[in-house]
């Protein structure tokens, strides 16, 4: 089986990430694409095609339904735990979390990335690795559905564990002799895959992670036909001592696993298609019967006639008739009926954007029940990337530590939360004021008042109880009001 191989899933829904991909680059790509998208009309030229193609106008609604969903997770800061700053290690991850790719992406911005990649066509990956050159540090890098050629899974030791990781990627290559400003990039291929080997008195079998890469390249002879070479081979250590386990992580849309699942937004996609060949039709047919032609009967036919109030039309022939040739019928409004069909359906999928404003306020519970659907799937794929980038943190934390295994770092150790409330709740005047009586009145606790501010959007999300008490504690309380750091009296 050479290198390049695909794994089945893969074959089965390549061809639906490229069309998303196309679908989220916009109308030029989708232009660009022709054929692929809107079928030519019989009997149209090239140049008649390309006309038609550019005369259809392709609303994105796609891309702004993700850029909607990646705002309503992001719309409260996720919750990064660091070790506590007597911690060895804090300056390290304090360093990590403001470039975690050695360039410049901070923890935010990776997981942004991450978000858009999973809910645009449900799946990522993240490689961790070790920057031992230069840096003397762990960074991650990221990889589309795409770049995820292969992969395979083991039973070793009673759990099931990635065995085999296929990368796509890309080497910079040497600059032509003719221009050396020019560099072309070489294919790359990145192996990542365990090793078994047989070792001690017991002939106990471990596992090694070893990395091959293979690259492109021009063989010898007079073909000078391109294969895949194997370049080098690496053992990565960790304290002198190589892994057992492949630190790769997959990102999904409901959970972690290699397994591929079906994208968020597909139906929104085939939909957008689907306004975008109407729309290309309507344009067509507005094009070819919008403007009245002139048609006329019993005059000279060398005669020039000219439209417009100042000339006269004249002819001696008897029954000689002049008119305009109009469109009539219901043909356009068929397809204005279809696209609003469309729009609605795209509305109903997750497209706000293309739902008329209404005039009148929704109450709380009509407005809940609209917006359950997707809530409810952007509360699974939060919850997903946040299992998965705390599986990326735990590995990242391991690295720089001295824990056996990337599993016995923990929650405690460090831990990533993203926003898991995608309801404006922002407490009232008098939700606050009950609060604060409630507290006052001995009926809850000081914590639980902090906790129901945190919740309302009052707090910022990150911001413990300790902390809160101490920025209080750095300011005189306010007249007449009892000071949260006091006990109340009996």
């Amino acid at each position: 089986m050479p290198v390049n191989s695909t794994h089945a899933d893969y074959g089965e829904n390549v061809d639906a990430w490229l069309r998303i991909r196309d679908v989220l680059a916009g109308d030029r790509a989708i232009k660009r694409a022709g054929e692929k998208y809107v079928a030519r009309l019989d009997s149209q030229t090239d140049d008649e095609f390309r006309a038609y193609v550019e005369r259809g106008f392709f609303y994105n609604a796609t891309a702004r339904t993700i850029s909607g969903y990646v705002g309503m997770i992001f719309r409260r800061d996720p919750v990064l735990q660091l070790p506590d700053k007597s911690v060895a290690l804090h300056p390290a991850l304090k360093s990590f979390i403001h470039d975690v790719d050695l360039l410049g992406t901070t923890l935010d911005s990776y997981a942004k990335n991450i978000i858009a990649d999973v809910v645009s066509v449900g799946r990522a990956g993240t490689l961790i690795d070790w920057q031992g050159a230069r840096e003397n540090r762990a960074y991650i890098s990221m990889y589309a559905a795409e770049s995820i050629l292969n992969w395979r899974q083991t039973r070793i030791d009673g759990q099931l564990k990635l065995s085999l990781v296929v990368l796509s990627e890309s080497a910079p290559g040497e600059a032509k002799h003719d221009d050396p400003f020019v560099v072309e990039d070489v294919p790359q291929l990145r192996v990542l895959k365990l090793v078994p080997s047989i070792q001690g008195a017991n002939d106990a079998i471990t596992n090694t992670f070893q990395v091959e890469i293979w690259q492109l390249r021009s063989g010898e002879g007079r073909r000078k036909e391109k294969k895949w070479q194997l370049i080098r081979t690496v053992t990565p250590l960790r304290l002198g001592k190589p892994l057992s386990s492949i630190p790769f992580i997959f990102h999904g849309s409901a959970h972690s696993r290699p397994d591929v699942a079906k994208s968020p937004i597909e139906d929104i996609v085939s939909a957008n298609l689907d306004h975008y060949r109407l729309n290309t039709d309507y344009k067509h047919g507005m094009h070819f019967t919008a403007l009245p032609t002139a048609f006329v009967t019993g005059f000279d036919k060398t005669a020039q006639l000219r439209i417009g109030s100042t000339t006269a039309w004249v002819t001696d022939t008897l029954g000689a008739t002049a008119s305009y040739l109009e469109f009539k019928g219901d043909g356009l409004s068929t397809f204005e009926r279809a696209l609003d069909r469309v729009e609605r359906l795209l509305t109903v999928l997750g497209s706000r954007l293309l739902e008329s404003q209404k005039r009148v306020s929704e109450s709380a519970e009509a407005l809940a029940i609209r917006q359950a659907g997707e809530s409810s799937i952007i509360a699974g794929i939060s919850a997903s990337v946040t299992a998965s980038l705390n599986d990326v943190l735990r590995w990242v934390y391991w690295w720089h530590s001295t824990e056996a295994t990337p599993e016995d770092v923990t929650a405690e150790h460090i831990s990533y939360d993203l926003n898991s409330d995608f309801e404006a709740s922002m407490m009232s005047a008098t939700e606050i004021q009950a609060l604060v009586s409630a507290w006052q009145s001995g009926a809850i606790s000081r914590d639980t008042l902090l906790h129901n501010f945190r919740t309302g959007e009052i707090l910022p999300p990150a911001r413990t109880n300790d902390q809160e008490i101490e920025l209080i504690r750095k300011e005189p309380p306010p007249p007449n009001i009892t000071p949260m750091l006091q006990p109340l009296s009996p």
